[in-house]
């Protein structure tokens, strides 16, 4: 296979990495975005890279289903990488590394390695791999593949430190004599991630990273391999970001359940989540990514981000209540007429509760029985107007009620919201009750009143 020329970088050019493995959870989708608005803030390029080298640990229909989330959040890209369509490349590169004895073969089983290290750590020594495989003589290998056995292969690190000046952190380095050699291909012959993320940035021009901080040591075993394979660690800008976390302080990751896909599901607006995502609790607008993009400045994003789910409420909520019924619509009950999305849009927090209130309208629920405010249902009841209703219905209903009762405008109201929907908080009634129609209004003050 003829070697690829490294693609010519013109400008800012990202990738965009996402886990194959589970739905996108909130600290990849954060990344994914930071990436995107650097490389659209300088007019650059964004490649999708779909992590699939070891295709037997990757679902078979994950390529859709990132590309779907991505997409649903606001990204876009100018090129697609698929892994599985370069393991020629990867082993032609690998078998050059270990023409240059930076690739060795070992033997060891994880039992003995586990002994390994136990026993440096009680003798006060780092637990860092011996390297006691760079012994391996060609004839043991052979004795031992005849036998059977087929080895793993780790990169040998120079015996040095690795320096970068990092966007986010300023002046940073790791001290690889300090780090195992990693293993980059393992005994069934498939490539870690580790290397074959190295190999296709270099390929692909790839010149700004930003990452969890969490990272910072493998971004140093990565610049040695880049520039094993033949690479310009110099090419590459890194920005090292805190990793998204809870209220409570706990990383993001640990958020039980909150992926885009859920997120989704449960009628939260991209938008929110973007701006929650990129400038956390102090999110306090909704703007589209393009302008976002716009004024992106990339140590703002670098300072610690917290993810506070009152705040995406708060943000979805205003989304939601600026939504016109024709964005809404394919989302909403089946039946639901723009009279009912103008009528309920301003006090959802998810679209998903638009559900519910669908069922007051249109359905069937069963109220709370207020056996203390019977008379007053029972006096509601006799006063409510026949039909056809017009746009004052519900003023002029109520004002009759609280003439005939002596009680406040704001005790009845309670009570027949209460009744009507069995709610205590919601939209306009005066709204509401139109939609909801006579006949299933009677129905609902006569159980309550039961």
């Amino acid at each position: 296979m003829k070697r690829p020329a490294p693609k010519a970088a013109k400008g800012v050019r990202v990738r965009l990495a996402p886990s194959p493995t589970a739905s996108l959870h909130l600290g990849s989708a954060r990344l994914a975005l930071l990436n995107w608005l650097v490389a659209r803030r300088h007019g650059g390029q964004v490649v999708l890279r779909i992590d699939e080298a070891d295709t037997a640990r990757a679902p078979v229909d994950h390529e859709a289903a990132i590309e779907q989330d991505l997409r649903w959040l606001g990204l876009d890209w100018d090129d697609t990488l698929r892994q599985r369509d370069r393991q020629e490349r990867y082993a032609e590169a690998a078998e050059a590394l270990k023409l240059r004895a930076r690739l060795y073969p070992c033997l060891e089983s994880e039992e003995e390695l586990r002994f390994k290290r136990e026993s440096r750590l009680k003798r006060g020594k780092s637990p860092v791999y011996d390297r006691a495989m760079l012994k391996l003589t060609p004839e043991q290998l052979a004795a031992a593949e005849a036998g059977g056995k087929r080895p793993y292969w780790r990169f040998r690190l120079s015996d040095s430190e690795i320096a970068w000046d990092d966007i986010a952190r300023g002046r940073m380095q790791v001290k690889l004599t300090a780090i195992s050699d990693p293993i980059l291909i393992r005994a069934d012959g498939t490539f870690l991630h580790g290397f074959t993320s190295v190999l296709d940035d270099m390929d692909t021009g790839i010149n700004r990273i930003v990452r969890g901080e969490d990272s910072a040591s493998a971004t140093g075993v990565q610049l040695d391999l880049l520039s094993a394979l033949g690479g310009n660690p110099l090419a590459v800008s890194f920005a090292h970001v805190p990793l998204l976390q809870d209220g409570s302080g706990g990383k993001a990751r640990q958020l039980d359940g909150l992926t885009l896909r859920r997120l989704r599901g449960d009628g939260v607006e991209p938008v929110a989540i973007a701006a929650c995502l990129i400038r956390g609790g102090a999110a306090d607008t909704t703007p589209p990514l393009t302008a976002l993009a716009a004024s992106f400045d990339l140590n703002a994003a670098c300072a610690p981000s917290h993810f506070d789910i009152a705040s995406l409420q708060r943000l979805n909520r205003r989304v939601l209540s600026h939504l016109s019924f024709a964005e809404a619509a394919p989302r909403l009950p089946a039946g639901a007429s723009e009279a009912f999305w103008l009528a309920v849009r301003g006090s959802l927090d998810l679209l998903s509760e638009a559900r519910g209130w669908w069922d007051v309208v249109a359905g069937t629920i069963v109220p709370p029985v207020l056996s203390e405010d019977a008379d007053l249902l029972r006096k509601a009841l006799e006063l409510l107007p026949a039909e056809p209703w017009h746009d004052r219905v519900w003023a002029d209903w109520t004002g009759a009620v609280a003439d005939a009762t002596g009680l406040d405008d704001a005790d009845i109201e309670s009570v027949l919201r209460l009744a009507l929907t069995g709610e205590d908080d919601g939209p306009n009634l005066a709204a509401l009750l139109p939609l909801m129609g006579r006949a299933r209004a009677a129905l609902r003050l006569g159980v309550a009143a039961a």
